[in-house]
């Protein structure tokens, strides 16, 4: 990390002290010569320090409802939480795109810059998600994208078998939609990487949703193939700070896209922890080859970094189609610990969050490093910086 000192270098074989000066400016002359003394090695030290060594904190944090991110009542509430809660490292925030670009090229991080203030007063920190893809009517991209320029920029998505919006994903295959996100990502690296506290940027998950109006295969590739462009990208502009990928599906593509995320030194998270969900945990068979997600944590485990996120229906049942069982958050906890082999953990704060606080402020994960979780640094990063 560099350093803002400025050195004072005092040649002390062209310095003559006349008679005429005072004791009191040979006394600040000394003094300024010792501090110079002190200041070279802390310079040294800086000098020769990894560049590319990202800042590591793993542990808990949570998931904050992005609706009342801006809310300052409820986030009193978390920040009583966070200060109560040592193994809670700090929280993640959920961004829309156009949220944070309101223009073409015109960003507003002011809400980004109020809560990364008030997370480092209290020694925590922050994870920003960029929102590409919604699971309602609401739009994702800015509006001077709604042009044939990018395709609109979005397309709609819906649940299988019926035809209803149901949500928006971004036409990533559109190379223009690809260079516009990838300026929100430089922007926000110019920002915010150098930042002590800020701790992880990422993107939402992989699954495509179900497109109203039917898609080429050429798209999803292109979709696929921009996707880890972007992640490329987002590594230079936040070279001291963890990069996130949410992965669930398609299976088909997995290999390789969770592959050349392993190569880039990109964090593995998945947007769901369901603990018997058949499609994520497929181990694959010569039938079907194609592993379900949770495998690849087991693959790459001390590779790169392992976040998952646990989400609300995750703390209701154990498949996304109700028809598990009821877990309980140390289970989901041992799940994320021991099968995902987990450096982070992010939770959703919804109506389970006290149970989750009571897991967390027990011995196992309030007395140990990171949390309970795994503390080491992933081989993918030249070093890390606590």
């Amino acid at each position: 990390m560099k350093t803002n000192n400025q050195l004072l270098i005092i040649n002390s074989k062209t310095l003559t002290i006349g008679t005429s000066i005072r004791p009191a400016h040979i006394l600040v002359v000394a003094l300024l010569f010792i501090v110079s003394m002190i200041l070279v090695p802390l310079n040294v030290v800086a000098a020769t320090a990894d560049p590319t060594a990202v800042k590591w904190h793993p542990g808990h944090y949570y998931i904050i409802k992005g609706s009342s991110k801006n809310n300052a009542t409820y986030l009193s509430q978390v920040y009583s939480e966070l200060d109560a809660t040592p193994a809670l490292n700090g929280m993640m925030i959920r961004y829309f795109w156009n949220d944070l670009e309101k223009a073409k090229g015109v960003y507003d991080f002011s809400s980004i810059d109020k809560r990364l203030a008030e997370l480092s007063a209290r020694g925590k920190r922050l994870v920003i998600q960029v929102q590409t893809k919604s699971f309602n009517k609401r739009q994702v991209v800015p509006t001077y994208m709604k042009t044939a320029e990018y395709e609109g920029g979005e397309f709609y998505t819906t649940d299988y078998g019926s035809t209803e919006i149901r949500g928006r994903n971004i036409k990533l295959w559109n190379l223009q939609v690809r260079s516009r996100l990838i300026a929100l990502f430089r922007a926000m690296g110019e920002r915010y990487n150098s930042h002590p506290n800020f701790e992880g940027i990422g993107m939402i998950e992989t699954a495509l949703g179900q497109p109203i109006e039917p898609i080429t295969n050429a798209q999803i590739t292109g979709f696929y193939n921009n996707k880890i462009i972007v992640q490329q990208k987002m590594r230079q502009f936040f070279p001291n700070t963890m990069t996130i990928q949410e992965v669930n599906y398609p299976r088909p593509i997995l290999a390789s896209f969770v592959g050349s995320l392993k190569d880039i030194g990109t964090a593995l998270s998945s947007p769901d922890l369901f603990i018997e969900e058949k499609g994520l945990n497929f181990e694959g068979t010569k039938y079907d080859p194609h592993k379900g997600v949770y495998n690849y944590y087991e693959d790459f485990s001390g590779l790169i970094p392992m976040v998952p996120t646990v989400m609300p229906k995750n703390y209701k049942n154990t498949k996304g189609d109700g028809s598990g069982y009821v877990p309980t958050v140390s289970q989901i906890l041992a799940f994320a610990r021991d099968k995902l082999n987990a450096n982070y953990i992010f939770w959703t704060r919804e109506a389970h969050y006290l149970q989750v606080l009571e897991v967390l402020n027990q011995s196992a994960q309030k007395t140990t490093d990171a949390g309970g979780l795994n503390p080491i640094c992933p081989a993918s990063y030249s070093s890390c910086v606590k």
